[in-house]
């Protein structure tokens, strides 16, 4: 009776241990360019019970293929409820591409064409164990609720085109303001260059009130320089030094003994004007836009030997452009024409003598909401030191061109410019 009982059981225990039924995929892969594939599959699947009962659990298998063989077997795809494998196909070391199958119960090798699917019908989400067709809900994917939440959201007043900032609760909101405005760290906006709207303002080619006659030390600027280091003073185109040559007290500059202008002399002078920048606010240090050395022309026509062209957006009201520029002259046949140009406005143009062998200059661009105000000083080895003043309409928001011309009286010399730079300082 026991021997009975014991062959019965292990019968029992063999027939639910029984290998379920396979079905065998074959076939020969290729390319599109006519060769075969070779690579891997990987086929992964969720659990699932068999049509004969057995508990397939989630997991995946690699499948090699080699001149497109292909040769796998699976246990048929379940249909109540319908399930799916997921196949993914790699070769020359990425993943090319993936795609579902359907693998029916045959006892004869099946070809890919006939277990593949349509992913979209086939929906290929697995939930809980359980596969599900259809779109799915955020909370089913791990993670993908909270990662929404995390994200920034549009505030109230987020705009496209512009800089976006964070608001107080998070959001992302469009920074307000004009177009030319700074912003600053705390998301407020305003003129750059000061606080309160207030910009950078310069005072460029100011003579200074006061007799030149030799005796005479005191001499009055239209305003006080704030700060104090930022006035430039020359005397016939000589930058002074502060405490050597003279000293400064307000807008009062009053020259030592020994540098006293003397009659015929010429003193012009730039500087920054007070209420620039706000307290605790330094301001940029200049910036050079253009240097070098130019060409040379031996025309008897006006011809460009250089030019610095600023890019549009660069320069703002209250910004000040300084120009300096010094030409060699070859030759004693000739004397020559050179001239300075801010975009169509010339803010110099003299003439030279054939004894001149060199020239030097300088410009300023001092610069206001509607164009410039330009200053110009130049002088040579024989030509006189001469100082103007004019002002330029020519708008410098969208861009402009400096530029350096020289032409010869006639044929024969050579004029060069021999170098040149353009500072900004903001």
């Amino acid at each position: 009776m026991i021997r009975r009982f014991l062959l019965a059981a292990v019968c029992l225990v063999s027939a639910s241990a029984a290998t379920p039924q396979l079905t065998t995929v074959q076939d020969v892969l290729y390319k599109a360019d006519g060769t075969r594939f070779n690579g891997f599959l990987t086929v992964s699947w969720n659990s699932f019970q068999s049509a004969d009962s057995a508990d397939i659990v989630t997991q995946s298998l690699t499948v090699k293929v080699v001149a497109g063989n292909l040769h796998v077997q699976l246990v048929p795809s379940p249909t109540t409820p319908p399930g799916y494998y997921t196949v993914v196909y790699n070769s020359d070391g990425k993943v090319q591409f993936q795609e579902t199958w359907s693998v029916p119960a045959s006892s004869t090798p099946v070809r890919v064409s006939a277990v593949r699917v349509n992913a979209a019908t086939a929906g290929d989400i697995t939930t809980g164990g359980q596969i599900t067709t259809g779109p799915i809900a955020e909370s089913q994917v791990t993670g993908l609720v909270a990662d929404l939440a995390a994200r920034p959201l549009e505030g109230p007043a987020f705009t496209p085109g512009r800089v976006a900032l964070i608001n107080s609760l998070g959001s992302l909101d469009g920074a307000t303001g004009n177009a030319a405005d700074c912003l600053h760290v705390d998301g407020s906006s305003g003129a750059c260059g000061g606080t309160g709207g207030a910009s950078a303002q310069f005072q460029d080619g100011d003579s200074p009130g006061g007799i030149v006659d030799g005796s005479n030390t005191a001499f009055t600027l239209s305003a006080a320089p704030s700060p104090a280091a930022s006035l430039s003073l020359y005397r016939n185109g000589i930058l002074q030094k502060i405490t050597q040559d003279y000293t400064l007290s307000g807008s009062t500059v009053t020259f030592v003994a020994a540098d006293t202008p003397q009659p015929g002399d010429t003193l012009l002078a730039s500087y920054r004007l007070a209420g620039v920048g706000g307290a605790g606010q330094s301001n940029p240090g200049p910036q050079v836009l253009c240097s070098g050395t130019g060409a040379s022309t031996t025309a008897t026509t006006l011809a460009s030997i250089g030019a610095c062209a600023i890019p549009a957006g660069l320069l703002l009201a209250g910004d000040r452009v300084e120009i300096h520029f010094d030409l060699a002259h070859t030759g004693t046949a000739s004397g020559f024409t050179f001239e300075v140009d801010w975009a169509t406005t010339a803010i110099l143009n003299r003439a030279g003598g054939s004894a001149d062998a060199m020239i030097a200059g300088r410009a300023e661009a001092g610069l206001t909401a509607a164009g410039a105000q330009l200053s110009a000083q130049s002088w040579g080895t024989a030509l006189p030191f001469l100082a103007a003043v004019r002002p330029s309409s020519d708008a410098y928001v969208s861009g402009i061109t400096i530029n350096f011309l020289g032409m010869l009286s006639q044929a024969g010399d050579t004029l060069a410019l021999a170098n040149y730079s353009v500072i900004r300082v903001p």
